[in-house]
């Protein structure tokens, strides 16, 4: 497990009138190691003012290559978890990943 590091910015809410109340752009990349086959990773980020029930959408790059699926979602106030899960039959190491997270609080 690896805490992340992120740039994080709050956005206004014209692109998504009437679904959101707040949202944030993230712009994060985590150093994990290597993921076994079958086996899942856990990294944290942490975006000040999100909380439970925010919904989370997860932008790789370059992680859909390696054939590994992330998901992102807000596991407590300030937090966001990121799991990768490696369903390919070998190991992988992303060394240095990029990822944008895009959060929404639904009105």
């Amino acid at each position: 497990m690896a805490a992340a590091t992120a740039v994080v910015s709050r956005q206004g809410n014209d692109q998504f009138r009437g679904l959101f109340s707040d949202t944030w752009l993230v712009k994060c990349t985590l150093d994990a190691g290597a993921v076994g086959a079958g086996a899942t990773d856990t990294d944290t980020v942490t975006v000040p003012g999100v909380g439970l029930g925010d919904m989370v959408v997860c932008f790789s790059h370059g992680v859909s290559e390696a054939g590994l699926v992330k998901r992102a979602y807000v596991s407590a106030t300030n937090t966001v978890t990121i799991t990768t899960y490696n369903p390919t039959a070998g190991s992988v190491n992303l060394a240095s990943t990029t990822l944008t997270l895009v959060i929404g609080r639904a009105v």
